[in-house]
């Protein structure tokens, strides 16, 4: 069985890992131009056609599926399948087309919850105690098509987007070689459509989404420094500078929102809406992510002053 992969960042590579370890032919990767990365801004490629090239898979990087001449090189192989995984690009119907047997789409969440761009940082935003991957059917819609296969995974306290996006990832990996094996038996797994009821929207973070609002409640935010963490960060002001808050603890005591309660050898504790956080690892402006045992070794600070 032909399976072409469409992908882009490490999320889906592992899943390409898991397809090509399963022994299954892929005669194609898509996936994005290079972009430029690192302090030299030099053009780096994705992790998808890093993966590709090492296994020496021919890899087509269309800026756009919207033009003929980019779909052209790309229609002229015959696949049975098409798996899609943070691809990065919309699939116009003569793409959706394209392999015998349809295109199948590994989606970290459990659909219909969490359809969109940013599935994982939302379930952590949104206090949801389980997410986990789905394989579905692509259809013309985003994240409406039938689903073949799910499997859930709690989300734990201190699960942060980076942590929870290694473990659906590898969920993910599993869980479509499963699926791509059903196929290659002649025994696909039935596609269920997805129910109306239930169906969230998971929209791009914005510049909105990475800013504290010390008046919310502290657990509130303790989950948005876990939601975008590692990238972009959620952002503060100390003393008109912006940093970064990395790691966090809840604790019950009450004061002005924004005020620093105290300053321990090791942390600061603010207050919040509702609660306080104790801030145990952040990122000074210009400077790297640190402890703020390390911080205030060398900077010292007082109670009393506003956080923004």
């Amino acid at each position: 069985m032909r399976v072409a992969f469409a992908g882009t960042p490490e999320f889906a590579a592992r899943a390409l890992d898991a397809i090509l370890a399963a022994g299954f032919d892929v005669p194609l990767v898509l996936t994005q131009p290079d972009r430029p990365a690192g302090r030299g801004l030099k053009l780096c490629a994705s992790p998808v056609k890093q993966r590709a090239l090492v296994a020496g898979i021919p890899v087509v990087q269309p800026a756009t599926l919207k033009r003929a001449e980019w779909r052209a090189p790309i229609l002229v192989q015959h696949v049975d399948l098409l798996v899609v995984a943070a691809y990065g690009l919309l699939l116009p119907p003569e793409i959706l087309s394209w392999p015998a047997q349809g295109c199948l789409n590994i989606h970290a969440s459990l659909l219909p919850r969490w359809r969109g761009a940013a599935p994982i940082q939302r379930a952590i935003l949104a206090g949801d105690r389980e997410t986990g991957v789905a394989i579905m059917q692509m259809d013309a819609g985003l994240d409406t098509g039938p689903v073949l296969a799910t499997a859930a995974m709690a989300i734990l306290p201190a699960d942060t987007s980076g942590s929870l996006h290694d473990k659906l990832a590898a969920q993910g990996a599993r869980l479509i070689t499963e699926v791509l094996a059903g196929y290659a038996a002649g025994r696909p797994l039935p596609a269920v459509p997805q129910p109306s009821e239930g169906a969230v929207y998971a929209a791009k973070l914005c510049a909105d989404d990475a800013r504290i609002d010390w008046s919310a409640d502290a657990e509130f935010i303790s989950r948005q420094i876990r939601a975008l963490d590692p990238a972009p960060g959620a952002v503060a002001t100390l003393g008109g500078a912006p940093c970064k808050i990395w790691r966090v603890a809840v604790e019950a005591r009450e004061g002005t929102p924004g005020a620093i309660l105290e300053v321990a050898r090791d942390s600061l504790l603010v207050a919040c809406g509702r609660r306080s956080l104790r801030i145990l690892e952040w990122q000074p402006a210009g400077s790297r992510r640190m402890s703020l045992g390390a911080y205030l070794a060398g900077h010292p600070m007082r109670a009393g002053q506003p956080m923004a």
